[in-house]
Formats: structure tokens, sequence, C-alpha cells
């Protein structure tokens, strides 16, 4: 996988320096914002593959700044960098948004393994059709795909329900996608994960946080769900 670009954020320039010459050693392209101003600036100027962006900042934390980006539809993935390790905070960030979590001080292969991991599923769900055909879906090799009251743009990453427009992240977009594309089928959290997330360990509290995201976003009355559906103690269906 070449020409990565990724984006750092974070107000301490010993984690700049350290993170951007490990990426640049793995021929990755990186930019660097001390601040979520100059993140804003570069994130205007260019897009890019994913965001590194540390939680603890002055003026504008990484919460607000994940937050005000998913509000304004910049769908970059996200990981999360922290200090702190409390599962309210990955809570927290996943439910903003995030695509995964890091807590400092972190493993700079574990960090490059999951940057490569979260843009090749990216562009898995954003690759034109005639790219690698053969391991693609049916609704992967679509470009507009209609289910019931749903279309989604493959293309842009974009899904309207009955003509409006719902700003789903990378990730729960790629959740929508597997949940249309096995409509009605029972589908338990170890093949949720191992099919989205591509690890064959699910992990519950992601599963939750990302059903109750994608529920928020795609229901009526999300407390009472009618197109993504607990089948208690064996998984979810998921109904058009």
């Amino acid at each position: 996988m070449n020409n990565i670009s990724v984006l750092i954020v974070d107000d301490e320039m010993s984690v700049l320096k350290a993170v951007s010459t490990v990426l640049k050693h793995e021929k990755i392209n990186v930019t660097c914002a001390k601040s979520s101003h100059e993140a804003l600036e570069a994130l205007h100027e260019q897009s890019f593959d994913i965001i590194l962006l540390d939680i603890m900042m002055p003026e504008q934390d990484g919460f607000s700044l994940l937050k005000e980006l998913r509000d304004t539809g910049i769908l970059t993935p996200v990981i999360l960098l922290s200090g702190r390790e409390e599962d309210a905070m990955q809570v927290e960030g996943l439910g903003l948004g995030a695509d995964d979590y890091m807590t400092k001080p972190f493993s700079k292969t574990v960090l490059v393994s999951k940057i490569r991991a979260i843009v090749r599923r990216t562009q898995q769900y954003t690759a034109p059709a005639s790219e690698n055909i053969a391991s693609l879906s049916n609704i992967q090799m679509q470009t507009v795909v209609q289910c019931g009251s749903f279309t989604l743009h493959m293309d842009s990453q974009t899904v309207f329900k009955n003509e409006k427009e719902i700003s789903l992240s990378s990730k729960e977009f790629a959740l929508l996608c597997f949940f249309i594309e096995n409509a009605e089928t029972l589908l338990t959290k170890q093949e949720i994960f191992s099919k989205v997330w591509k690890n064959d360990v699910p992990d519950t509290n992601t599963i939750l946080v990302y059903i109750k995201r994608l529920r928020d976003k795609i229901e009526d009355n999300p407390s009472k769900p009618k197109h993504l559906v607990t089948v208690w103690g064996k998984g979810y269906q998921f109904f058009l």
C-alpha cells in the first residue's frame, strides 16, 4: 500500500517528531499540526487518508475537534492518541466517531499496522469496481446502491434515507454496508467484528458503541429500532 497520507495533530513537538520519523521511514506521507487550528487549515487545503489526533491539547482538545470534523461531514478515519487509558475515554472517543484509540507510550510498529489496516479497510469501500474486483462483494461493486429507503453512494461514502443525507464515519459506513449486504440475516458479534474490523477477537464495547451510533443516525426512533434490531443473546438483524 503506497502513498498513504497522514495528518498528525499533537501539541507536543517530541511526539510529532518521533511519530513523523517512524512514518516517513515507512514511506508514509506526513503533515504535522501543533493545534486544532492548524489541523483545520491543513484539512481545508488537502485530504488525508487518516488522522492521528491527540486528545489533550490546549484551546481545543481532540474530542472537540473530532466532533467538529464529524459534524461538518469530514469522515477521514481518526486514531485518537492519549496518555490516559480509562475505558470511559475510549468509549467517548469511539462514540464521537474515532476509528481507534491508542494510549501513550505506544508501539510504533503497532501504530503503523493500525494505520495500514484502517486505510486498507477504508479503501476497500471506496475503490472503483474495476480495482481488485474479485475481492469485492456485490454491494461494493456498485457506484450507487438503493436498498429500501436507503441510498448509498459508494465512491463518496455518503448515505441518504428518504432523500435526506445521513453523516456517517468511515467505520459506520462500513458497518451499514455489511448490514445491508446481509439484510434479515442474524449476525453475531463475532461475525460483525471479523468482517468490519478484520479482527477475529470481538470487542463487545466497541460493537455496542457503534451499534448505538448507527441507530441514532438511521432510526426514526433509536429507542425502538425498526432497521437495526437486537436479537438478545444472539446478535443483530437488519431490516430494510
